[in-house]
């Protein structure tokens, strides 16, 4: 039986509608197509599996280096006992401290990675939208150990192969604020010479003097808030909290408080917050504003500072790091009391980092005040203005050689009668008669003496009522090339050494860890043809041309003539 018409058009409606559905459905293709469609499903929705996340996401404020690859982080409830202190769980201004707590340590527990790992390597994503990829391996230093020297007021030495994440995100987001604002065009702070150098020397726990002989760079900023910023995140993280600024910044004119904290503004958001004071601004204004907030940098003249001190407007006695700028531009400003009530207002010993213009010894008394202790010399200027900074040259001419003996020993009894610290004293001598003769002098005075390192201890035992002078150390003047003389703060030349190259390599290694070195010579008519070029040493590093000298100098050019 012939169909109709309307029999054959349904069927084949029916055939088209099937063909459709196979279409549609995913489970009829390959399971290659079908994977396809199911993941451009998924992205459409805004769902990923897992593996997608490492190939697919982006870095975020809550996970900036990628660690989690997109990953949610699993909460676990923590059953240690939580045992702050009502200082802690509640800031100056009433609004708790809570906030900023969780602000740098979530970060610091997000960017934390293992200590054994050999290679870190961080994404730093441009405001131009170009990606930095950072090796920190290249940033590798060696450190020394926690140690005997390491913090005071009971701060922990940063022991590790390489800077912190978090440092390294805070030194990116001052270099891209930086970019922004076109006020940066150097080469990246990442691999920054003297920010790797400062670094080393801050996470030995000591105190640092600066001796380039000039003020604060921008790169050299960003390193020290960053290194004050990393510090707080991790004492923040221990559960400790900072009710007064943790960093005091002091600079000498508005000028330079308004580089700093250009700088520093782009921590913010890291939740470290800073605050400049300078006598542009009111009292009153000043006053309100540090009412309002709670800063952990403070940058400020040390005038105006001392003022809001004295108001109870700020209390800086809980300060943590101290840095002082441009200390003879204060210094000259005829701010010397004002820098010692800064200091005596701050209970504990804080870290200072004093940068101090070599070519001036105008500022030595303050410089001795503020690092009474043991210190790290940083500078990259390899000139003898910078390496002999703080270290006093003592000129004295002689008629003869027994004189000299007698002069050298006097300034030993000096130094020893007027020390308030331990005194490590060398003599530098020549192999001659005069030298044993020098030995024996000494030993009749009950000094303990080591001559050199390959020879045997001299007089080993001393009389009771003289066992605190010093221990004296002896050296020939041709071993001055390998010995370290670095440790030793005072250091003789009874012979004057035979050339102005031993004597500037003495100047510029000795005293390494101290602002009180002092380097005596003594000189004769012999010594008359280096007279010369120990003036023009004297004269490069500011100190005073002693008259004898000038006169021996002018006894040379008229023998000459």
């Amino acid at each position: 039986m012939v169909k109709g018409e309307d029999a054959v058009r349904r069927k084949k409606n029916k055939a088209v509608r099937r063909k459709i559905r196979k279409q549609n459905d995913s489970s009829a293709v390959s399971a290659k197509v079908a994977s396809i469609i199911a993941a451009k499903k998924r992205r459409l929705s805004g769902k990923r599996r897992m593996c997608q996340g490492m190939c697919f996401s982006l870095p975020t404020p809550d996970d900036p280096f990628n660690d989690r690859h997109g990953k949610e982080e699993f909460k676990t409830k923590s059953t240690k006992k939580k045992t702050h202190t009502q200082k802690a769980e509640k800031s100056v201004d009433g609004k708790g401290a809570t906030g900023r707590k969780d602000t740098l340590a979530g970060k610091e527990n997000e960017v934390t990675e293992s200590k054994n790992e050999k290679k870190k390597s961080v994404t730093a994503t441009h405001n131009q939208g170009r990606e930095c990829s950072i090796d920190l391996e290249r940033a590798s230093i060696e450190v020394i150990k926690k140690g005997s020297h390491c913090g005071r007021q009971g701060q922990d030495c940063v022991n590790s192969e390489s800077p912190s994440k978090f440092l390294i995100w805070c030194l990116s987001s001052i270099e891209n604020a930086l970019r922004l604002d076109d006020a940066y065009t150097d080469g990246e702070l990442f691999f920054n010479s003297w920010g790797l150098e400062f670094w080393k020397c801050y996470s030995t726990g000591k105190d640092i003097m600066e001796t380039s002989g000039t003020s604060a760079s921008t790169e050299q900023i960003a390193w020290m808030v960053s290194c004050a910023a990393d510090t707080i995140a991790r004492k923040e993280k221990e559960g400790l909290s900072f009710p007064s600024p943790f960093l005091l910044f002091l600079v000498p004119t508005q000028e330079k408080a308004a580089k700093v904290r250009a700088v520093c503004k782009a921590l913010k958001p890291l939740g470290i917050h800073t605050v400049s004071i300078h006598p542009s601004a009111t009292l009153d204004h000043q006053i309100q504003g540090l009412k309002s907030c709670e800063p952990e940098f403070l940058v400020a003249t040390p005038e105006r500072l001392l003022e809001l001190v004295s108001l109870k407007a700020v209390d800086i006695s809980g300060a943590s790091m101290l840095v002082v700028d441009e200390l003879n531009s204060i210094c000259s400003a005829d701010h010397i009391d004002t820098i010692k009530s800064i200091k005596e207002s701050i209970s504990g010993a804080p870290r200072l980092v004093v940068f101090n213009d070599c070519t001036s010894h105008k500022s030595l008394p303050m410089v001795q005040y503020l690092l009474p202790g043991s210190i790290c010399r940083l500078s990259l200027n390899s000139s003898v203005t910078s390496q002999s900074s703080c270290i006093v040259q003592s000129v004295k001419v002689c008629e003869s050689e027994e004189e000299k003996l007698k002069k050298s020993i006097q300034v030993l009894d000096q130094s020893w009668s007027g020390q308030t610290h331990k005194l490590d004293v060398l003599y530098i001598l020549r192999k001659d008669v005069k030298s044993q003769k020098l030995v024996a002098t000494l030993k009749s005075k009950g000094y303990s003496i080591s001559v050199g390192s390959d020879t045997q201890k001299l007089n080993d035992s001393v009389d009771s009522d003289r066992r605190m002078k010093p221990a004296v150390s002896m050296i020939d003047v041709e071993h001055i090339s390998t010995a370290d003389i670095g440790k030793y703060d005072v250091v003789l030349l009874p012979s004057f050494v035979p050339s102005i190259s031993s004597y500037v390599r003495i100047l510029t290694r000795m005293a390494r860890q101290s602002v009180n070195g002092v380097l005596h010579s003594f000189l004769t008519k012999e010594d008359s043809k280096l007279a010369g070029p120990l003036i023009e040493i004297l004269e490069q590093c500011g100190q005073a041309v002693p008259e004898a000298l000038q006169n021996l100098h002018l006894t040379s050019n008229m023998m000459e003539e």
